[in-house]
């Protein structure tokens, strides 16, 4: 897989792969290995939480493994000095879990995409006119389908991407309520299975949630 190039190629990646991997663990060693059973798997989107201890360090060493082989991007980002420190080791993407104008600053500027966290309409809204690329609904699963559903209505050119409470379960119900892709977490890559170095284990799991997208947008 070539490395995309642009904003416009980063959007078609995430939406083909229609995933987002967020991994957040309190031990960054393991990190790599779990993004490289990811990758085989067919999970070629994956974020690396600035809550994980020298986040930069994960982001550096997955770079330089996996190479053209994921998009990678920088979660949890806060403010603009990390999303520098982010992009300058090796994140493809931003994430955060609020609108922080200074961290899409930063993306616009380096040309990368951003993904900045939003709940209510208005604040969809304010992150889509300031250029957010794609919108987080988080935590989505305070409201869940019915609600992503429901912005979509008014709000139909806006990309929105559901984080918290995506699972096997739920990812078809947010795919068909219009979701441009799925962010997950501890359910595709879960604290135990990293833990114990099960990465055969996050593999199958993975490959699961691969398959769940397609069937979800065939049947769609």
């Amino acid at each position: 897989m070539q490395r995309p190039v642009d904003k416009l190629a980063q959007l078609q990646l995430i939406e083909q792969t229609g995933l987002v991997a967020i991994l957040r663990f309190p031990r960054p060693d393991p990190l790599a290995d779990v993004c490289h059973a990811l990758a085989e798997a067919g999970v070629k989107v994956i974020e690396i939480t600035f809550t994980v201890p020298r986040a930069h360090r994960v982001l550096e060493q997955v770079s330089d493994r996996l190479g053209d082989q994921v998009l990678l991007g920088a979660g949890t980002v806060l403010d603009g000095e990390t999303a520098r420190a982010a992009l300058l080791s090796g994140a493809q993407f931003l994430v955060s879990p609020h609108f922080a104008p200074d961290v899409l600053d930063v993306a616009l500027r380096y040309g990368v995409v951003c993904m900045p966290g939003a709940f209510t309409p208005t604040e969809v809204v304010r992150a889509w006119q300031a250029g957010a690329d794609v919108v987080k609904i988080f935590p989505a699963d305070v409201l869940g389908p019915g609600y992503l559903k429901a912005l979509r209505g008014p709000l139909p050119q806006v990309r929105l991407l559901p984080t918290g409470g995506v699972n096997l379960e739920t990812g078809p119900r947010f795919l068909q309520a219009g979701a441009f892709a799925l962010g997950a977490g501890s359910s595709l890559a879960p604290q135990a299975m990293i833990q114990n170095g099960d990465l055969e284990g996050i593999r199958r799991l993975a490959a699961q949630y691969v398959e769940m997208v397609r069937q979800a947008r065939e049947s769609r």
